[in-house]
């Protein structure tokens, strides 16, 4: 199967306006940008026909052109990255079997994450669209707890059924767990990874259905396969002693960069 990867990169974020760009520190001391580390994390994934920037700002483009990236300009009335990459995905005549969203928030996700997840779809024929979930430790369910406390919208979790359907997503941390872990201990919380893999005709139909009033509430571009009746794979992938986190809130950069530093990314 063929297989697109996307980089939607917006500058004109609500939260966080011109995030792409914004340089972060490697362990070696190198800084570069978001959009960039998202854009090395895609290509290093294995069994990758083509990795693309999807983007409507000229400073994006531009930035992505100088690292070696191809872009491929979308419109600015693109509601989400979803929006983005069935637009890229047309723009580019089409003709991929697997279309994968990296979302340019996520420069940490490792390359198994997204290998696994395009086996999931794969090997479910019957699912338009998978995306992965990392079971949370200890350290990770605090962290998202300690984001709500303090007001901050960070990362997302996702509840799903046995069959691994998903039921719900949530920037809430979901299901209530009244139990506290230890740092490296197991919770029943699973983090879920802004990436995923589209059928093609799942991707195509996405823009014409109406944002539903949880996508509106959420501000979760997922919910609206569900909302439309949709049966989204949820895929559970392996840390292998890996660290996970997006970069969602200005309070996310140093983070990030202790992760990389402690990991030693460069």
């Amino acid at each position: 199967m063929s297989v697109l990867i996307v980089i939607p990169a917006r500058y004109a974020s609500t939260r966080y306006p011109g995030k792409p760009l914004v340089p972060l520190t490697g362990a070696t001391g190198e800084k570069r940008s978001l959009v960039e580390r998202s854009w090395r994390a895609a290509s290093s994934v294995a069994g990758v026909d083509r990795v693309v920037v999807a983007t409507d700002d000229d400073r994006i483009k531009e930035a992505a052109e100088a690292f070696g990236a191809e872009v491929v300009m979308t419109s600015e009335t693109c509601a989400n990255g979803t929006e983005r990459c069935a637009e890229a995905h047309a723009a580019l005549g089409g003709g991929y079997e697997i279309v994968v969203n990296l979302q340019g928030d996520a420069p940490l996700t490792p390359h198994w994450f997204v290998e696994d997840l395009v086996a999931g779809l794969r090997a479910a024929p019957g699912m338009g669209l998978a995306t992965p979930v990392l079971r949370c430790n200890g350290e990770t369910l605090n962290s998202l707890l300690a984001d709500r406390k303090e007001g901050r919208v960070g990362g997302t979790t996702a509840v799903f059924a046995a069959d691994h359907s998903a039921l719900y997503f949530s920037k809430e941390v979901v299901p209530y767990c009244g139990q506290t872990f230890g740092d490296g201990e197991n919770t029943p919380v699973f983090h879920h990874v802004g990436v995923y893999a589209y059928r093609p005709d799942a991707l195509a139909a996405y823009p014409d259905w109406d944002t539903g009033p949880l996508e509106r509430l959420e501000g979760l571009e997922q919910l609206r396969f569900l909302e439309n009746g949709r049966k989204v794979l949820c895929v559970e992938v392996e840390a292998r002693g890996r660290e996970f986190w997006e970069l969602n809130n200005p309070e996310d950069v140093p983070r990030l960069e202790a992760m990389m530093k402690k990991m030693g990314h460069d």
